[in-house]
């Protein structure tokens, strides 16, 4: 996070499972290289929306070539007036585009709903206001989890993130309501994610191809989708018909 906001990102996004033995070798080597962020470790908190038959989320475990999401993030829990991000994430052609808003942790919720206008009017304010008009999405599952970050020294625009208790709950849906949950993934390993703008700099390929880290398809949102909602719902259904029967 840096204190200029940013609204618009073009990145490619890269995940890796690191047990947290790996990621001490890894942070060893690429340690000439790296820095902390200028917010080091924080919490991130995002509330996702989706249709009523999540399709977005369905659609994109599908792996089309294009896909997106809407989201509500905050860094740690806000309070009413505390600083949320209303965001749409698109990827197309294994490129990550995302573009987003800042707003009031009380106005959020109302904006997405169409009762109140964004703090400010603007191109990617209408995008968003565009986006629930056509597919009409809710509030449908709170993700949570604690980030270490770091930036290239060369180029600050490189990201290298560690995201650890990755937590989901679906119910009380408001970021103000705590950043609690369930464990999305039942492991210790760690999920690295690498950010960059270009092409892959040379002394991190060569960390990564050392340590035999490959790149694997992970989505927090689509594994709990996956893994809990879809798993729950099913497991309704069944009682519900054994109930009838």
């Amino acid at each position: 996070m840096s204190t200029a906001i940013q609204t618009n990102f073009k990145r490619y996004e890269k995940k890796y499972f690191l047990t947290p033995e790996e990621l001490e070798i890894f942070l060893n080597k690429i340690k000439p290289f790296i820095k902390p962020d200028e917010y080091p470790e924080y919490t991130i908190c995002n509330i996702y929306y989706d249709t009523d038959n999540y399709s977005l989320i369905r659609t994109s475990l599908d792996k089309p070539e294009y896909k997106e999401k809407l989201r509500v993030r905050s860094y740690g829990v806000p309070e009413n007036d505390g600083k949320v991000f209303v965001e749409i994430k698109k990827k197309f052609d294994s490129v990550v585009y995302k573009r987003r808003i800042t707003t009031s942790a009380s106005l959020a919720i109302p904006f997405l709903k169409g009762i109140a206008p964004a703090d400010r009017i603007s191109q990617i304010s209408k995008e968003i206001s565009y986006f629930q008009s056509f597919y009409k999405t809710n509030p449908k599952v709170f993700i949570a989890y604690d980030r270490k970050a770091f930036q290239g020294i060369q180029n600050s625009e490189l990201r290298i993130t560690f995201d650890t208790n990755l937590r989901f709950r679906t119910d009380n849906l408001d970021l103000r309501k705590g950043d609690y949950g369930k464990p999305i993934i039942d492991t210790d390993k760690i999920l690295m994610e690498v950010k960059i703008p270009g092409a892959c700099p040379l002394w991190l390929s060569k960390a990564l191809t050392e340590l035999k880290l490959y790149p694997t398809s992970f989505s927090k949102y689509g594994t709990c989708y996956r893994e809990h909602i879809l798993k729950n719902n099913l497991n309704k259904f069944t009682k519900e018909a054994l109930l009838s029967a």
